[in-house]
């Protein structure tokens, strides 16, 4: 457990700031007795209203601002400050002879770098052309009693930024862009897909058999039920359910948990959209895919369909590349297809590429196409056509059993979306899943226990159908150029620390 201490500098900051709160308090302006403020204006909105006002003039219109003091300067009679807001900065301007003498020097004693303000007046651009709201009347609304990291050296800390995302949030604009683009993105899918007839719904997070994925659950216990129950590993066996009963066109935005490592690239807590729509097979939910991600693309780039990501410049125009599961290994690696399908070749092949002895044929293929294939997977590619033993629950190409009606789509070298025509005969699934119990039984941790019930449901009948999972932090890394996940989830998964 790490630990958390305060320095010495930062003592003497928050018991200055605390003398400040006594005397606003003492002046009968106590931050914390008010209840409301009333605002009338963002700062964006008047940088684009006001963007032509020439330098020296002023309107006589007055509006009502509130944010952040991030920058304060100036003495006499006198003051500047910056006031951030969400939607951006705009520029205080503070003269004894419109906000008062005894206002003033308050202000410039007892406000700090970090308080919340409200504050009342007229816009103007001063004499050297900066937009200024030309202050008539401010309240303290909050007082940061902890000083906000400098503004030279900035919340570089990684970690700290991460444990802290506040601090991160409130003194970096463009990390606070990158989570209101998030929840843009994700409210633009919704729309995109209730245009399309998809209906949301809500699925059980606490289960007793932890399917639909190939992850390790989390686990945990119902007190009053005497129950162990696991967090889900994905929403999908549940979803198809729902199209057995009749809901043509289902999807689910929510919180996934799988007990794995954390990188770059994943976090044990994560969202995904899984989506499943009856009398479609994967070659529609491959057109559904390069027309959503086209459309997401164009949202950000103001009708684009290229993506800066890194130093590298992503192509979202339509149609993607596409290439089969085993072309890929033979024109990567150079591997046969029966090297591949048959499981002691491939374990010998994947310990040849320094993977530890995998517990399972699955695993070891999966690490193989994970060492030879992605890393040169670029722009958004459809790997189609993947093997049975990778794909319990998708159906078998009808001219070649062995493998099943099934993409994955990898952007940068990651994969971002896993999709398939779902398998429908209950027999076929019963096979599956008992081949997913050998493996467990054989060591593979990460193989799920047989969901009988799901059986049950599918001998009810279920429709030709197929379903897709794209997961929300990776894609919104790619729309916002974000290397790692953890930039684009608010509370990513930390240590614990204590306080001293």
């Amino acid at each position: 457990m790490e630990t958390l201490e305060l320095g010495a500098r930062e003592a003497e900051l928050i018991a200055a700031r605390r003398e400040n709160l006594a005397a606003l308090r003492s002046m009968g302006a106590d931050p914390y007795a008010i209840t409301r403020f009333n605002v009338t204006a963002k700062a964006s909105e008047l940088q684009r209203r006001f963007t032509d006002l020439p330098a020296g003039e002023h309107r006589a219109e007055h509006f009502a601002v509130a944010g952040r003091v991030m920058l304060l300067r100036g003495q006499g009679n006198i003051a500047f400050a910056d006031l951030w807001d969400e939607s951006g900065k705009i520029q205080l301007f503070l003269k004894s002879d419109v906000v008062g003498k005894v206002r003033l020097k308050a202000f410039q004693r007892y406000v700090d770098r970090g308080d919340l303000l409200g504050v009342q007046g007229r816009i103007a651009r001063t004499k050297l052309g900066e937009l200024s709201l030309l202050v008539e009347q401010y309240d303290v609304l909050g007082k940061a009693l902890a000083p906000l990291p400098d503004k030279w050296h900035g919340l570089v800390d990684v970690e700290r930024r991460y444990r802290q995302r506040y601090l991160d949030l409130a003194v970096n604009p463009e990390v606070r862009d990158v989570f209101l683009m998030r929840s843009r993105i994700i409210a633009e899918m919704r729309r995109f897909l209730e245009a399309r007839n998809f209906v949301e719904v809500e699925t059980p997070v606490l289960i007793n058999i932890a399917g639909g994925a190939t992850a390790r659950p989390f686990q945990t216990h119902h007190n009053a039920l005497g129950l162990d129950l696991n967090l889900r590993i994905a929403t999908e066996l549940y979803l198809k359910r729902l199209v057995v009963g009749g809901i043509e066109r289902v999807y689910e935005i929510g919180r996934i948990f799988r007990n794995e490592g954390i990188d770059t690239k994943h976090n044990p807590e994560f969202t995904m959209m899984e989506l499943y729509a009856a009398y479609w097979s994967y070659e529609e939910m491959a057109q559904f895919t390069e027309e959503l991600l086209a459309h997401l693309v164009a949202m950000v780039t103001d009708g684009g369909n290229t993506l800066a990501y890194g130093e590298r410049t992503l192509d979202f125009r339509r149609p993607f590349k596409r290439i089969k599961y085993l072309d890929a290994l033979r024109e990567y690696g150079g591997y046969a297809r029966a090297d591949l399908l048959d499981v002691e070749p491939a374990v010998r092949i994947a310990e040849s590429l320094g993977i530890p002895k995998p517990p399972s044929h699955t695993h070891a293929l999966d690490k193989i196409f994970e060492t030879v294939v992605e890393p040169h997977l670029v722009d958004p590619t459809f790997v189609m056509d993947i093997p049975v033993l990778l794909s319990p629950l998708a159906k078998r190409r009808a001219d070649d059993p062995q493998l099943t009606e099934r993409f994955e789509l990898f952007i940068a070298n990651m994969e971002a979306c896993n999709a398939f025509s779902e398998l429908n005969d209950p027999d076929d699934q019963r096979g599956r899943f008992e081949e997913q119990a050998r493996d467990r039984d054989a060591g593979d941790a990460e193989a799920p226990p047989p969901d009988w019930d799901f059986i049950a449901a599918l001998e009810v009948g279920m429709p030709p159908t197929a379903g897709i999972g794209i997961g929300i932090d990776r894609l919104v890394m790619y729309l916002t150029n974000q290397q790692s996940i953890r930039d684009v989830i608010l509370f990513p998964l930390q240590r614990p620390i204590t306080e001293r």
